[in-house]
């Protein structure tokens, strides 16, 4: 099944819009544009919802950008999303393993970073162990496609709370707005306006009728904020106006003005339409990450693999680990299974509090977004922007590079590709709510009633946790706050890196240039122990 192309009109604006804000002096490639552009805006699709007993699995034509053996789409009841998954089939003379394997990549990134090459893929190293990879796409990431046919009450109610929330249009601020002091062009002044208004008494009356129908229309709008019904009152305004009695400059005037007025109203209602668009089309957290994506990828990657016992191994990378975290806790407290067979999380941690880590820069800006009423951070377009100043001269930007990968562990190409192709648009309710592992109590759930550290201690499932020495978004520290809280019996813990170097920043655990000789062997090797092969 083909993917649906985009529609003319929504292409356009961004092909504009990259033109316009581009870093770049020259076009870039066509793949890239492609790529960039995907990443950011969800695709759309109209396909119907596929039942996860199908005996067939749901594989369209697989587009170019996908590496992997086969594109599997696992759809997520009642929530419109259809999860992209990532196959890649282990080679007949690989080990025959008992469990598929999972991987969940972290906040806003795709697919790709598993697989950034042929010689730097995660992904395909693993398969050639002879694990049954699954490279997991959760909602709103890389090919993930959401189902706009279908009616979402969470979506429906998302978008009602939104309109309750729309700031008005204040009288004040309108009025200044519309004011001839603050218009462009010339303008008659109140006394002039005096003059005229004591000379030709009838038109007194008839702009006092005017400017009071206008006043009327602010109250209406500041109760019912209804932007297209006032903007059409004001529209049938200014055609009373060109037919009254108002002669000569007062009725060019009083046009300027309310055409001002209109101006004001068409950007605010485009505003509003376009933060409600973009909050309905971004309106989920880490919840349902985990309530919702992960079970449904489970169960999916379960009936479409070997698994005698139903579990799965999985790694985490980022906030893929935190899910697996999230997940062992939240199976701990309700005293049931979490189906998985053994995890491995690389730099991720569910408390952050005892480290130094860099996106505590960050914290200050949460509160204003929320305050603002910010619906998704673009992390892929502004990545993109800011990656020729932290890579090139002047490097006004250095500080950027550390923070995915450390000095010279990872081609500058690779960087370069993993940087455009492999980050998405993040919901600020995901970023938000990711900040509570950064205050006391560590991550919680969106209500803040469940702290998801506080039953890792009942965690049942072998655990084996890595960090980067260099890595300034998760220190070694913040990994080490979670994995004191598993039992010991139960977690390994290691930190990559030496003090005279190599390092291993944030990414270098999954791509860095000697991950292949020291990461992967040590994941393959804790893996093997806790699958048996059959035989």
């Amino acid at each position: 099944m083909l993917l649906p192309p985009i529609s003319p009109d929504v292409a356009g604006a961004v092909v504009r819009q990259t033109r316009a804000d581009s870093p770049f002096p020259h076009s870039p490639c066509p793949t890239r544009r492609r790529l960039r552009f995907r990443l950011v805006s969800p695709i759309r699709t109209h396909s119907s919802s596929i039942s996860l007993s199908a005996a067939v699995p749901s594989r369209p034509a697989k587009p170019s950008v996908c590496t992997a053996d086969e594109l599997h789409y696992a759809p997520v009841s009642g929530a419109g999303w259809r999860l992209a998954l990532w196959q890649y089939k282990p080679p007949p003379h690989a080990p025959v393993r008992n469990h598929p394997l999972m991987l969940l990549s972290g906040v806003g990134t795709n697919a790709i970073g598993f697989d950034l090459s042929p010689q730097a893929s995660f992904a395909r190293h693993m398969s050639n162990q002879g694990f049954d990879t699954w490279i997991v796409e959760v909602r709103g990431a890389g090919l993930s496609t959401r189902e706009y046919g279908s009616s979402v009450a969470s979506g429906s109610s998302a978008t009602e709370d939104i309109s309750s929330d729309v700031p008005h249009l204040d009288e004040q601020s309108t009025l200044e707005a519309a004011s001839p002091h603050s218009s462009g062009g010339s303008a008659i002044g109140f006394d002039d306006l005096g003059i005229v208004a004591l000379d030709e008494p009838p038109l007194v009356a008839e702009l006092a009728n005017f400017f009071d129908r206008i006043s009327k229309l602010l109250e209406e709008a500041r109760l019912s904020k209804n932007l297209n019904e006032i903007s059409e009152k004001i529209s049938a305004l200014s055609e009373m106006a060109e037919s009254s009695a108002i002669i000569g400059p007062m009725k060019e005037e009083s046009l300027r003005l309310l055409k001002n007025f209109q101006e004001h109203i068409d950007s605010w209602e485009h505003f509003v339409a376009t933060q409600m668009q973009l909050t309905s089309e971004y309106n989920w957290d880490f919840d349902h990450y985990l309530e919702e994506d992960i079970p449904t990828v489970m169960e999916y990657i379960r009936q479409h693999s070997i698994a005698t016992d139903g579990k799965l191994l999985a790694i985490g990378h980022s906030m893929g680990g935190i899910l697996l975290y999230a997940t062992l806790s939240k199976s701990g407290s309700e005293g049931v299974p979490s189906n998985l067979a053994a995890i491995v999380t690389l730099a991720s941690s569910v408390d952050y509090t005892a480290s130094n880590s860099s996106l505590k820069m960050f914290l200050p800006l949460a509160h204003p977004a929320q305050a603002l009423n910010v619906p998704a951070l673009p992390l892929g377009a502004l990545l993109a922007a800011a990656y020729p100043w932290a890579s090139a001269p002047p490097y006004l930007l250095s500080w950027l590079n550390p923070q995915i990968s450390a000095q010279d562990m990872m081609h500058p190409e690779l960087l370069s590709k993993l940087v455009f192709n492999n980050f998405c648009t993040v919901p600020a309710k995901v970023v938000l709510q990711l900040t509570t592992a950064f205050r006391e109590g560590g991550l919680c759930n969106r209500t803040g009633t469940f702290s998801y550290k506080d039953h890792l201690r009942d965690c049942q499932t072998p655990v084996l946790a890595l960090a980067g020495d260099r890595d300034l978004i998760c220190p070694p520290e913040a990994v080490y706050e979670t994995v004191k809280l598993i039992p010991q019996h139960m977690v390994n813990y290691k930190v990559f890196g030496k003090p005279e170097g190599p390092h291993y920043a944030h990414y270098d655990l999954v791509g860095g240039r000697l991950a292949t000789d020291e990461v992967y062997p040590c994941i393959t090797e804790f893996l093997s122990r806790h699958d048996r092969l059959l035989i």
